[in-house]
């Protein structure tokens, strides 16, 4: 008799025991609570993982159907977000284009880019306006950055644009703080030279570079760029400043042509 009630005292301790350590807040008892939880659940995980698996094999048709779908609403998304982050860069193009344009005291037209060479990236490109729209040979062509170009010839819907960085382009300039003059000429490297400055000039890297008022087509005080270096070396008998384009010209899209 004492025998079973031992044996009926030793199970009631035992589960008296595993209930302490599994709903106790105490920290001694912390590691110990969620080894035993852990140890329990592991049947629980073996038996519904073939359940989970049946589940999947019943259902995996209709899951896929819906992940078709989804997807094919998340690229024609996609492609809605990207033509709708082009319009926006494009408004911002040309937002920034005709601000500048209202600052110009000239009469000018926009023009779109429509071409380029790529055996010559630096040299030239197309715009979308000619002869009908008033282009004439000569005329400069810029953007809100500064100086693109001008214009080399002329038809009646298109115009051919000689750049800024082709040898056969050149611009009377000033150099905007010490006001000393000469002459900008592009090299096809993506960089200018300045010539003809007077010999002994204080011209610092880092100034400004713009139009002079002694140049025939382009009006005065327009940004060229930025004296980045100075070539004194023994091959130049004179000293010749590099100029660093203000215009990105991989990325002209839009410019304004000057017409007076």
């Amino acid at each position: 008799m004492f025998r079973a009630h031992r044996k009926n005292l030793v199970y009631f301790f035992f589960v008296l025991a595993f209930f302490i350590l599994l709903f106790t807040g105490a920290r001694s008892f912390h590691v110990v609570k969620f080894s035993v939880i852990k140890i329990t659940s592991i049947p629980i995980r073996i038996l519904s993982f073939p359940l989970g698996e049946i589940k999947k094999l019943l259902f995996y048709h209709l899951t896929f159907d819906e992940y078709k779908r989804l997807k094919e609403e998340t690229d024609v998304l996609k492609a809605r977000l990207v033509g709708l982050e082009e319009v926006i860069s494009e408004n911002k193009r040309f937002e920034d284009l005709l601000k500048f344009k209202r600052r110009l005291v000239y009469s000018s037209v926009v023009a779109n880019v429509v071409g380029r060479n790529p055996s010559y990236w630096n040299s030239s490109m197309i715009i979308d306006r000619g002869g009908e729209d008033g282009i004439r040979q000569g005329m400069p062509v810029v953007n809100a950055a500064g100086v693109v170009g001008k214009i080399a010839e002329v038809g009646p819907h298109i115009s051919k644009v000689i750049l800024l960085t082709d040898p056969q382009f050149s611009v009377a300039a000033l150099v905007q703080g010490p006001r000393e003059s000469g002459l900008v000429s592009g090299t096809l490297k993506g960089v200018c030279r300045m010539r003809y400055v007077r010999p002994g000039a204080k011209i610092d890297i880092g100034e400004k570079v713009i139009t002079s008022k002694l140049s025939s087509s382009f009006p005065e005080g327009l940004l060229i760029g930025e004296i980045t270096a100075i070539d004194d070396g023994a091959k130049n008998p004179t000293v010749e400043y590099l100029v660093e384009p203000s215009v990105a010209f991989s990325q002209i899209e839009e410019v304004l042509v000057i017409l007076n």
